[in-house]
């Protein structure tokens, strides 16, 4: 009866999850089927997707700001600290840092509430339940932080492989006699096949030339936006390129090398790794399974023909 019962309680948790995940993404993602095809098609200025905020956003930041205020951090240091992670992360809107410090204080309480009412942790004895609850609240609030540097380095990773193809691109458009300025509006049209990221951070520098900025003031807001010394280094080399009258095409030129050389470097590293990364893989799953299939068949006529004989039956 018992058992009955945990299995329409274990039904009952799974049809609730599914209704509530399958009604959240339909929220989110409504209407944004057919029009988010043609938009992958025909394309779209980083301005206009800019300006387009959700309403859902505004409405979930609203909300929750209350909530945020409890993991909120009190120093402006701290809060700079954040937003350039945020930046570096792609999250450019207002309500992504309330968001976040929401979902930490909500996850700090809900895993160790989840843990009360789904697992036996109150049947333990001393002070293992005490330490098991602090464990999932701590797991809790700092999975966000998890989840946020997952998503700034794969952010970064594309712009970093990416960008020599970039400089490959602005060579051609300066040495073909546009401006520095008009060379990045143009890449940043034509390397959305290869990295719509990339594209929109130098649409980004585009539309800041246009409004006014000085370029130097254009280029460091890129460098400070990635967070990559490659584009920092980049960006320092294009000012002492400027300010000293050298040539920029082979300026960039060089500096295309030298990226292209370390995004080389890079990948030489990755696979260099793969042999120890499948080490504990073959040690655990694949020789266990080999020597199952190779040594069982001889394991069974021991035991059935050797092991009788050497007992005398």
């Amino acid at each position: 009866m018992e058992t009955n019962t945990m299995y329409l309680v274990l039904a009952a948790l799974f049809v609730a999850v599914f209704g509530f995940v399958y009604g959240v993404g339909g929220f989110l993602l409504r209407g944004r089927g057919v029009r988010g095809r043609l938009q992958e098609v025909v394309g779209r200025s980083a301005l206009e997707g800019a300006a387009d905020v959700p309403q859902w956003r505004t409405r979930v930041a609203r909300a929750a700001g209350p909530m945020a205020k409890l993991a909120a951090p009190k120093k402006d240091e701290e809060i700079g600290r954040i937003r350039a992670k945020f930046m570096n992360a792609g999250f450019r809107d207002e309500s992504a840092p309330i968001i976040y410090f929401a979902a930490k204080a909500l996850l700090a309480v809900a895993f160790p509430v989840a843990l009360l009412l789904f697992t036996g942790v109150r049947n333990w004895e001393g002070n293992e339940p005490m330490l098991a609850l602090l464990a999932a609240a701590a797991f809790g609030y700092y999975l966000p932080n998890g989840v946020l540097a997952r998503l700034t380095e794969m952010r970064q990773r594309e712009l970093f492989e990416a960008f020599p193809d970039a400089l490959d691109l602005m060579i051609v458009c300066v040495e073909s006699g546009l401006s520095l300025d008009a060379a990045i509006a143009r890449t940043a049209s034509e390397i959305h096949v290869r990295s719509p990221k990339l594209s929109e951070e130098l649409t980004l520098v585009g539309l800041e030339l246009r409004l006014g900025a000085t370029r130097e003031r254009a280029l460091r807001n890129l460098a400070a936006r990635t967070g990559l010394d490659e584009i920092s280094s980049f960006v320092a080399m294009m000012l002492q390129a400027d300010r000293f009258g050298t040539s920029i095409g082979d300026s960039m030129r060089v500096q295309a090398d030298a990226l292209r050389v370390r995004r080389r470097q890079r990948a030489e590293e990755q696979a260099a790794k793969i042999p120890l990364k499948m080490l504990f893989p073959l040690i655990f799953c694949i020789f266990p399974s080999l020597l199952l299939v190779l040594m069982g068949p001889a394991m069974i006529q021991i035991y059935r023909i050797l092991l009788p004989t050497m007992g005398g039956g």
